[in-house]
């Protein structure tokens, strides 16, 4: 059986993150107890951190936090495709013929040039509004990418309601590095916040 593959960035103090969210601060207390020591973390972040789900309300669309979001689509067949331009476009995802229900993760170069810098890189390659309106049309269950937004600075919160107001997940912050383009089992799961509009995920991928 093939071994699971960790695509979750690591949560850590000084990590990069969006330039309005908070960064992430982690204080740890110890203190004795029977005969040794307790260690006690707290952690300050915001819930749209390193790996993440987006829940509809985050931009204000029907549907709720992500206790709303559907376990089956987070769970299952995911496909990773590779994009090599500055953009993810309409005709990228075309392309793909994807089917109702399927989860698309793309590979872009965000994976080998963001993950390797605590800075935020503000020119990443995002997600057209055309391409996802696309994705919305084709009913797919889950979109992941690999950097902190699945949308661009101008346009970004139109893209994202576009596909939130169609059901669809938005997973962000993938790193890939270790992912070469194909089919994988994928198991994705954010905290359960009820409420929030994103939470951390930790997510596997595998070869079936």
């Amino acid at each position: 059986m093939s071994t699971w593959i960790d695509v979750t960035v690591p949560i850590r103090p000084g990590m990069v993150h969006w330039p309005d969210n908070p960064g992430v601060e982690r204080e740890v207390t110890k203190e004795p107890v029977d005969g040794g020591l307790c260690f006690v973390s707290k952690l300050t972040m915001g819930v749209h951190t390193g790996t993440h789900f987006d829940a509809p309300i985050h931009f204000d669309v029907p549907g709720g936090g992500v206790e709303a979001l559907p376990p089956a689509a987070l769970i299952g067949v995911a496909r990773v495709v590779a994009v090599e331009g500055r953009t993810i476009d309409r005709a990228d995802v075309e392309a793909l013929n994807l089917e109702e229900g399927e989860r698309v993760l793309f590979k872009t170069s965000n994976s080998a040039r963001c993950w390797n810098t605590d800075e935020f890189v503000p020119d990443y390659v995002y997600v057209t509004v055309d391409a996802a309106q696309h994705l919305a049309d084709r009913r797919i269950a889950l979109l992941g990418v690999d950097y902190l937004s699945m949308g661009g600075p101008d346009h970004g919160p139109r893209a994202h309601r576009i596909l939130l107001r169609a059901g669809v997940c938005i997973l962000e912050g993938l790193d890939l590095r270790q992912v070469g383009p194909g089919t994988f089992e994928m198991v994705a799961l954010p905290l359960l916040i009820p409420g929030s509009d994103g939470a951390p995920a930790r997510v596997l991928l595998r070869s079936p």
